[in-house]
């Protein structure tokens, strides 16, 4: 508390509309991981989905929506607007969720959560590069963490209101799906009302963001980071997997959403912290430190299906979300120009969708046919080979001083 009060604390200085970007996530992220934190358990016991089915939805649906943040970005980029496309990205979210509550099959899941997910890539670019253009340059780091702080609230309040109203309603998915849609629509009420648009530079006649010039202007700072984000997401598959590990623990089904209220909560709980250390500290060593606390997660989680392991296990996994997520954001807009900043998200998040794909597809295929224990290993050799190629673009950049980390 006496951080918020404290006339020194970047929150004391961090503009209005940060604010309420990170609100409006904090209730769409109530409304998506209502449903979110159930759906795995939802396809495998009353749809009758694989293992496979469901890394397959996880990993077209996520991949899809950062594979839309390019389009999005690029042409907020090229209108100089973004609040626009973010409220319809917003309002398509909240329109997809009474298709998850209706499926009768794993046909209009996959339709709902591709649909869902097309709403979360058109207003994520968008959103990012408003944050960036709000945000002054010296509190870019804290106010990226501070938006994904409030996004992360609210993805552990979502499971933790799913786990209330299936004790509540004796395990009835479909009417939690149906309140998830309330959030939702107060997310976009806010968004509507609640944010005034800073007027873009005027740069002179508007050009195609994604010509070649323009493109040149991405230096090799920026593709490098794009480049890290993406191994850095093969080391990264699905939270549905982390469901499925507590439901092989044996933990009740309607008790298993918590496994998501401790991950988001500690995530909640360090990204504002960690947000605000990037900008003292080298990104590519924050970078490392948040790989290593991955690996510890991938291994306590390969060893032991016990519910304890499988707490400590997510904790860690919260705990590198919180060190990476705000910090990749942030160094993807240190490395762009200003009004290129749309297309640059949009560029990073379409390599991470096909990294995510390839990750969530891949774990789904080792969960069924080596075991659980196995998907994890994997991971945690995955992020191995990640430190090393981090490790090796900073020796040669400290030595060439080719940019800043």
């Amino acid at each position: 508390m006496k951080l918020l009060f404290d006339r020194n604390s970047p929150l004391s200085h961090m503009p209005s509309g940060i604010w309420v970007l990170g609100f409006v996530s904090l209730l769409m992220d109530i409304s998506s991981e209502m449903i979110h934190s159930l759906l795995p358990l939802f396809m495998v016991t009353t749809l009758g989905a694989s293992t496979v089915a469901v890394g397959l939805v996880e990993g077209l649906a996520e991949s899809l929506a950062l594979v839309v943040k390019v389009f999005s970005g690029t042409l907020s980029d090229y209108l100089g607007k973004r609040k626009g496309l973010a409220l319809f990205g917003y309002t398509l979210g909240v329109l997809t969720k009474p298709l998850f509550a209706l499926a009768p099959g794993v046909g209009m899941v996959l339709t709902a959560r591709l649909l869902d997910r097309v709403g979360k890539g058109v207003r994520g670019a968008p959103r990012d590069a408003l944050v960036a253009d709000i945000a002054p340059p010296h509190l870019r780091g804290a106010a990226f963490g501070l938006r994904q702080a409030l996004d992360t609230v609210g993805a552990f309040l979502g499971p933790l209101f799913a786990v209330g109203l299936m004790l509540l309603w004796a395990n009835d998915f479909r009417a939690v799906f149906w309140v998830a849609v309330i959030p939702g629509m107060m997310a976009v009420t806010l968004l509507l009302f609640g944010i005034q648009e800073p007027t873009p530079r005027q740069i002179g006649t508007r050009t195609n963001p994604i010509r070649r010039d323009n493109l040149r202007r991405l230096g090799s700072g920026y593709w490098w980071v794009v480049g890290i984000g993406a191994v850095f997401t093969l080391a990264r598959f699905s939270e549905a997997f982390l469901v499925l590990r507590a439901q092989q623990g044996g933990i009740p089904i309607a008790f298993v959403p918590l496994v998501m209220v401790a991950m988001n909560l500690i995530y909640a709980a360090s990204a504002y912290p960690f947000g605000k250390l990037s900008d003292t500290m080298s990104h590519t060593t924050l970078l490392t430190l948040g790989l290593i606390v991955l690996i510890a997660a991938d291994l306590i989680l390969a060893l032991s299906d016990h519910w304890v392991s499988v707490l400590l296990g997510v904790v860690l996994w919260g705990l590198h979300m919180g060190m990476t997520q705000g910090l990749l954001a942030t160094m993807v807009a240190d490395t762009s120009p200003a009004d290129l900043r749309g297309t640059a998200y949009g560029f990073f998040n379409l390599a991470s969708g096909l990294a995510m794909l390839v990750a969530s597809v891949s774990a789904g295929l080792l969960w069924d046919r080596l075991g659980a224990a196995f998907t994890f290993y994997a991971g945690a050799i995955v992020c191995v080979c990640t430190i090393v190629v981090v490790a090796l673009e900073k020796g040669r950049s400290s030595t060439n001083g080719a940019h800043r980390q």
